[in-house]
């Protein structure tokens, strides 16, 4: 079972894999960001017979969604030959409660001046199978596998995969099925007990420097809670062939 089925051109209907971990009758949002960047790669592909490649994508959680059936549209902000700037929003009911705005541009060889400062992650055998589903509900979470490094509360290195199809009988990219794992991040590197303090995320924005590979993603995360009700989370992001990007969540904390 895949966590959508398709119902029309802009039209879904979700499965239990989606469920939330904060309130199971909501949709956990991971599964929704994966779909709106395969929405954005598709229409390029139906409107350009040129490459272009996501440098990235930053999401603005406007509301919760129930567990019902969405649409999804997209729109081309800025065109451009070269840089283009494209929005998608993911909508139940007429209510919006996701927006995408995603910067595209056209690949170039810079293969002789590819460098990154980050610090390497040991690939995912290095590191224990560890059980979401031991800290958070929810069928999203139950959907990952993951393998994880723990340092302590806030700070963690792990990888997820998930063996889950983002669309019944239709094939995506490992852009999109990154997309699709990449808010895991804000439950992976626990600073507080969640049944004590609620820490959801308000944004998330992904920074890319080349196309993810394979299926397993990987993250080196931080997490701070500040003093008057604002949080962090804050992630690099890997694949089994070194670092390829950035992942940064808004939070709200609240006791």
């Amino acid at each position: 079972m895949a966590y959508f089925s398709r119902l029309g051109p802009g039209t879904f209907r979700p499965t239990g894999h989606v469920s939330g971990a904060w309130d199971e009758s909501m949709q956990h949002i991971g599964p929704a960001l994966g779909l709106l960047a395969h929405a954005v790669e598709r229409d390029c592909a139906e409107r350009r017979d040129d490459p272009m490649v996501v440098s990235r994508l930053t999401y603005e959680l406007l509301g919760v969604v129930p567990m019902d059936e969405v649409d999804v549209q997209v729109e081309v902000v800025r065109p451009g030959r070269t840089i283009e700037l494209v929005e998608a929003t993911y909508s139940h009911a007429g209510r919006i409660g996701t927006r995408l705005r995603a910067w595209l541009q056209t690949p170039r060889d810079t293969g002789s001046l590819a460098a990154d400062g980050f610090d390497p992650l040991p690939p995912p055998a290095g590191m224990e199978p560890w059980d979401p589903t031991t800290v958070w509900p929810g069928g999203f979470l139950a959907s990952a596998q993951v393998r994880r490094d723990s340092a302590g509360p806030g700070r963690a290195r792990y990888w997820v995969r998930t063996d889950v199809p983002l669309i019944e009988g239709e094939e995506v990219s490992t852009l999109a099925r990154t997309a699709g794992l990449v808010d895991i991040a804000n439950g992976m590197a626990i600073r507080a007990d969640p049944s004590a303090v609620q820490f959801p995320n308000i944004d998330l924005t992904a920074h890319l420097v080349r196309r993810p590979r394979g299926e397993w993603v990987g993250f080196d995360t931080r997490v701070t809670f500040g003093p008057g009700g604002l949080g962090l989370t804050a992630s690099v992001l890997h694949d089994e062939d070194g670092p390829l990007g950035t992942v940064s969540q808004s939070l709200t904390v609240r006791p």
